[in-house]
């Protein structure tokens, strides 16, 4: 009798336990592939110290191979499911493309940006949730910040050393928290010839910061920011976004050339195009995390809707915590449909939150005992530690000399604004010239998000590269087609965008189900998609969506929840289908004019295309 096949698509929070705890209760006895675009698992509630320069990269990156003994590690991002043939189809980072077929499939496709339909976000916004993203802003602020001190101009260096995070939930508050103290670092050894200070703004709609918490850590954590002054704004959320600077619901004008967008996640899309029964973007489970008529399906993490059994009529929240709990009680299940044990009920005991809000300050609720300053700290860290499947050692390691060092404060340059566009499948990968691209979702934005509030010169071609020899100061309306982006500036909305809500609020089926450009995948007349014939892949602008994690922090907001759960959805083709083995078009050769890829340079401003502000809500 052969062994039976178990495919998990996603190396998050949810699939990276799945995977380990299959390990060891299978013995050997079942063949396990763990689908996902990069070789690590990402411990993501500690990005914001990656971005503030105290951990490097590898830190919160655990090597997959390395910790999951007896699982095989396949690189691709997962673009279509066939439920009635178990087949799952994937298209690797080199542009290869596979089919791998299973007798238990686990679905732990995490969760991307949500985007609202506020004109210029989408352009001039960069996101927060993968590696790529972290090194973008370190290296961003960094150069903002000796560009600021170089400035004779007022008005010039306050721009520059202006930072607007929109969320005041986990993620933006540390977002916020950390990079006060970095740039103040900065200026400390190398003051402004204006003699102006780094200014950080907290932007939400909600009444306080970190609704979700307990009130008093909430207090804690505004007083906190207040004191490194950071502006915070609640029920002040932005109207509009342009290259210099961004306008406010209150009316107001901020000049920055940095907009972080922390308002939250939505579940990934892929879930969605099963055309299975959803609850407001996530698949429908049981309380064993098995899809009701599907024996061999199961899912966990942020694109699954788990019963609380401990609030009836509730789902659990998208979290890491719940995200890395889903994992072990459905590598049980998957165990238990195969023969061997019982299943188990998903049932959950709140442990509390913690948030770093950088140095020595951090805020608290372990087990519901609140908690503030150097004691809340401590608990932090040590939780984290704790957390972490691997490099307990190296976190704490460079937690010491952060702790006796001065910060390096150096912009390596190595990702480009147009390599992390906020409107991506795939924030833990960043686009490169000549791989194959992303899907019709990040091919919508190929065109738009060209000029960010860095200054980059970041109009792209389909093709994935920076649009040759355009004007600087043009928008991505000329890209082909003839029409302005969605979300751009005189361009409409991005359909099945969620729209007037608080940022903290949870995702909507609305914009789980949306797709900014490209059609679903194929369906069957049973309903499931299928890989059909040949596979698919868009050669125009697209190109595969990723399997990808995200759960946030361990009573995050799940920023994906931390990295919860992974996967990614299935896209259809916008273009004719090409085999596995061509190479990927490299797009146009520069013109003999063309300066090579330099430092970045700040374009001019953006024009609109209907000479009117559009209302957006955010």
């Amino acid at each position: 009798m052969s062994r039976p096949r178990i495919v998990i698509v996603g190396a998050g929070f949810a699939g990276y336990r799945t995977a380990r705890t299959l390990s060891r209760l299978t013995r050997h006895q079942a063949d396990i592939t763990l689908l996902n675009p990069t070789d690590y698992f990402l411990y993501l509630p500690l990005l914001p110290q990656v971005a503030a320069g105290i951990l490097e990269p590898r830190r919160v990156s655990v090597s997959l191979s390395g910790t999951l003994p007896h699982v095989r590690l396949v690189l691709g991002e997962a673009d279509g499911i066939d439920l009635d043939g178990r087949t799952v189809h994937y298209t690797g980072p080199e542009g290869g493309e596979g089919t791998l077929v299973y007798d238990r499939l686990v679905l732990a496709a995490g969760s991307v940006n949500k985007l609202l339909p506020i004109p210029g976000v989408a352009e001039h916004a960069h996101g927060f949730r993968g590696l790529p993203e972290a090194l973008y802003l370190r290296d961003h602020v960094t150069r903002q910040v000796e560009l600021a001190a170089a400035a004779d101009d007022r008005a010039e260096c306050a721009a520059r050393c202006t930072f607007v995070v929109v969320g005041a939930g986990y993620t933006g508050t540390e977002v916020a928290a950390h990079g006060a103290m970095y740039t103040d670092a900065q200026v400390r050894r190398h003051p402004m010839r204006t003699g102006m200070r780094p200014r950080w703004m907290l932007l939400d709609v909600a009444p306080r910061v970190m609704p979700e918490m307990d009130e008093r850590l909430s207090r804690t954590a505004e007083r906190v920011l207040r004191q490194r002054g950071v502006d915070v704004r609640m029920g002040t959320s932005v109207k509009e976004a342009t290259h210099d600077g961004v306008v406010l619901t209150d009316g107001s004008t901020v000049d920055t050339r940095t907009l972080v967008w922390c308002v939250g996640v939505r579940p990934d899309p892929l879930v969605e195009s099963l055309g299975l029964p959803m609850e407001r973007g996530r698949l429908l489970v049981d309380p064993h995390l098995q899809v009701p008529g599907r024996p061999e399906l199961f899912a966990c993490g942020d694109v699954a809707a788990v019963p609380d059994l401990n609030q009836p009529g509730q789902y659990t929240p998208m979290t890491a915590q719940h995200a890395w709990r889903h994992g072990k009680v459905c590598a049980h299940n998957v165990v238990a449909s195969l023969g061997r044990g019982h299943r188990r009920a998903y049932r959950h005991r709140d442990m509390g939150f913690v948030v770093d809000l950088g140095g020595a300050k951090a805020a608290a609720n372990p087990l519901g005992l609140p908690m503030s300053g150097p004691a809340a700290g401590a608990v932090t860290r040590g939780y984290h530690l704790a957390a972490m499947p691997g490099n307990r050692v190296r976190v704490a390691a460079d937690w010491l000399l952060d702790a006796v060092l001065p910060r390096q404060a150096v912009q390596l340059g190595l990702v480009r604004s147009w390599s992390v566009p906020l409107e991506s499948s795939s924030p833990e990968v960043a686009r490169v010239p000549g791989r194959p691209e992303q899907s019709g979702k990040d091919a919508g934005t190929a065109g738009t998000a060209g000029k960010h509030a860095d200054g980059d010169e970041g109009k792209k071609q389909p093709g994935g590269e920076p649009a040759k020899g355009q004007p600087g100061g043009e928008p991505g309306k000329n890209q082909p087609g003839g029409e302005p982006g969605k979300n751009q500036p005189g361009g409409e909305p991005a359909k099945n965008q969620p729209s007037r809500e608080p940022a903290e609020r949870g995702p909507d089926a609305a914009s789980a189900g949306s797709r900014s450009h490209g059609e679903r995948a194929k369906r069957s007349q049973s309903g499931s998609p299928r890989a059909s014939g040949k596979p698919r892949r868009a050669v125009e602008a697209a190109g595969p969506r990723s399997a990808r994690g995200g759960s946030g922090k361990p009573g995050k907001s799940s920023r994906a929840s931390g990295t919860g759960s992974a996967g990614k959805r299935p896209t259809a083709p916008s273009g004719p289908s090409r085999s596995a083995g061509q190479p990927a078009d490299p797009g146009p050769e520069p013109p003999a004019h063309q300066p090579p890829p330099g430092p970045d340079i700040a374009p001019g401003p953006v024009r609109r295309t209907d000479g009117r502000a559009v209302e957006g809500d955010s």
